[in-house]
């Protein structure tokens, strides 16, 4: 295969380049890259090129559909940099919203135009689950836009584009909503409610040690350290349809460890004293996989069957209830009406960022509008008080 560059412009190059003879036409295929950068760059990315097109390995920018190229971006992107979770969430998306509307087009012909009026589209009468009519929600669509721009910033990464098309395009509007979350009242009705049951640890450790559902279930009693009273959140669970129920590192692999409230530490104990009774009475019959929170008889209790269970007691015991996840954001809601620092409760709950801990959560710091009026008047009363004592300004004037 040949080649040659040719000079555009001071920092730009065109490279042409020659695929060989089409076989259903018998002509010459020639392709057309143009490159930024010194001569060096384009020598560099032409020798690249028609090392691709000499090992089949080149992919023909002119001709791959957005159907081709989101299939190639779930396999060899998604599928080894995100969670088993995340890349379900992302192949429902891409097979049900993204395909039907692009994916007879060509990539590089994909415009911001075309991207906006899909958003109206879906906006108004976009396919739910529910099957409901009136159209998909900004917060869906704005999802949609979020994985759409990702797949289409590495198409520009793997040089099929020039341009993310979804950077000039405006996502819908969403608004922020508040986390959900008990007050310590009713956080105590819910942890005496569940007295008794197989719920009421996972409960506890929600609610008193702001633990995740995956991070609770993948636990196992070799995490507890009873002399310093800790756990060490090592695994998560986690379950999709492709794969099943696996464990996996924590998210953001982040390993850490929390210290236990002594409640929710001698709850642990009486747990550990009643699981080695039903071992010693079931024998064989017990999995011994070392799991805290488990099935009756050992089995590794599956994220779905929990929360099936979960909703299960609240709606015997005629409870509102939040949703599981919901107890780990009460845990951070009493801890910043107790006064914790915010990077104590942001490390405390595994976030990558004290920003976005405090991002999440701001809404619920109690009195800190009241506390900033405060300070700022101590503040300039005491500046003002300081220059009058410099002479700077003049000294009020006395009522007449």
């Amino acid at each position: 295969m040949i080649g040659c560059i040719i000079r555009r412009g001071k920092t730009s190059f065109r490279l042409k380049f020659d695929l060989g003879k089409d076989p259903a036409t018998g002509k010459r295929q020639l392709r057309f890259v143009t490159i930024r950068g010194n001569r060096r760059d384009a020598e560099r990315e032409l020798a690249r090129l028609l090392n691709e097109v000499n090992n089949n390995l080149f992919v023909d920018p002119d001709k791959v559909t957005m159907a081709e190229f989101l299939d190639r971006w779930v396999r060899d992107y998604a599928a080894t940099h995100v969670a088993a979770t995340t890349l379900q969430r992302y192949r429902s998306v891409i097979e049900h919203h993204l395909k039907p509307a692009f994916g007879a087009m060509l990539v590089q012909k994909l415009l911001p135009i075309h991207i906006q009026a899909y958003y109206a589209k879906e906006l108004q009468d976009g396919a739910r689950k529910d099957h409901r009519k009136g159209g998909l929600s900004p917060r869906t669509v704005h999802h949609h836009h979020r994985i759409l721009s990702e797949v289409m910033k590495t198409a520009v990464r793997w040089q099929l584009l020039q341009r993310n098309p979804c950077s000039v395009v405006d996502p819908p509007r969403i608004q922020p909503t508040e986390v959900e979350v008990l007050d310590e009242g009713d956080s105590a009705v819910l942890i005496e409610t569940s007295k008794g049951t197989r719920l009421y640890i996972p409960i506890l450790l929600a609610i008193g040690a702001g633990l995740r559902r995956g991070e609770i279930l993948a636990l196992r009693w070799e995490d507890l350290d009873d002399e310093r009273g800790t756990l060490r959140i090592a695994r998560a669970l986690e379950q999709t349809k492709e794969s099943g129920v696996r464990i996996k590192p924590p998210k953001n692999n982040h390993t850490r460890t929390v210290a236990l409230p002594p409640m929710v530490h001698e709850a642990l104990g009486e747990l550990r004293r009643e699981q080695e009774s039903v071992m010693e009475m079931l024998g064989e019959g017990y999995t011994n996989d070392g799991f805290i929170c488990c099935q009756p008889h050992g089995e590794i209790w599956a994220p779905a069957a929990f929360t099936s269970a979960y909703r299960a007691l609240l709606s015997r015991r005629g409870l509102p209830g939040p949703n599981f996840h919901a107890l780990r954001h009460s845990h951070a809601s009493h801890l910043l009406r107790a006064g914790v620092d915010l990077k104590e409760i942001s490390a405390r709950l595994g976030h990558s960022r004290a920003s976005f801990t405090l991002s999440t959560y701001v809404h619920l710091m109690p009195g800190q509008d009241h506390e900033a009026a405060r300070r700022t008047d101590e503040m300039l009363r005491k500046a003002i008080e300081n220059q009058r004592k410099l002479a700077v300004l003049p000294k009020p004037a006395k009522a007449s």
